[in-house]
């Protein structure tokens, strides 16, 4: 199918797997192999790929331990006809999570703060999905397949920043709400609130007030917390620039 011109099917999926906060996760059944759908919340390893926080109790978590296998669809939840906004279906393998746990789940509690609760009980794990492509349904002309290279995020040569990104992103709520709020209003064009930063990766910082996400890319890639520092002034600059 031939494409509208303005349509960045990977720019939208970056920006669909960094905001979801819940998906529909797609497991196979452990005795019938029958498929199974369960609602799941979602956060965002710093390559992008989805990260569940799942329970050895739930079904959901059974099946993939027997079979890896799984299917995540997440959308846009706009109002009205949900069918209008732009949604994904990811494929991949479920892989529990045992190097850099401590990063996953802080990383997890920034987008899901209220799990504090739980996120330690012993029958909770973290999950990665591997992913092995996607399928976007964004409206008529916009359907395409994408392989992971083309939306995930290189991050083998940005470990320094990623040891940084938590001390940013508290840095950040705590002496920089005022650069936040300019970044969604006047860069991203969404309205007032408190807004908080919820995650910060080598292409773009995630922003987060109650249930609302959103994503601002970073003009460039970055890979360190110098550069970062750089970015953040340079994005707040912008911002306060606009009128």
């Amino acid at each position: 199918m031939q494409l509208t011109p303005d349509f960045e099917p990977a720019k939208m999926v970056k920006s669909l797997l960094r905001r979801s906060r819940q998906g529909a996760l797609a497991t196979l059944m452990v005795a019938s192999g029958d498929p199974y759908c369960s609602l799941v919340n979602v956060a965002s390893h710093p390559d992008g790929s989805p990260v569940l926080l799942i329970s050895r109790l739930a079904i959901h978590t059974g099946n993939l331990l027997a079979d890896a296998r799984v299917s995540l669809m997440l959308d846009e939840r706009v109002e009205g006809d949900p069918l209008e906004g732009a949604r994904i279906m990811l494929s991949g393998h479920a892989e529990e999570i045992t190097d850099d746990r401590d990063m996953v789940r802080q990383r997890y509690l920034n987008a899901h703060p209220t799990a504090d609760v739980f996120v330690d009980f012993k029958d909770f794990s973290f999950f990665k999905i591997r992913l092995s492509g996607t399928h976007l349904v964004a409206g008529f002309g916009r359907i395409i397949d994408l392989e992971p290279a083309q939306f995930l995020t290189e991050i083998s040569d940005a470990r320094a920043l990623l040891e940084a990104e938590q001390s940013a992103v508290e840095h950040m709520n705590t002496d920089h709400q005022e650069a936040l709020g300019l970044y969604a209003t006047r860069l991203l064009g969404a309205g007032p609130a408190d807004w908080r930063c919820s995650g910060i990766d080598p292409d773009g910082i995630d922003l987060q007030a109650g249930s609302t996400t959103l994503r601002l890319d970073f003009p460039e890639r970055i890979t360190g917390p110098g550069e970062l520092r750089k970015m953040l002034v340079r994005l707040a600059e912008q911002a306060r620039a606009q009128t």
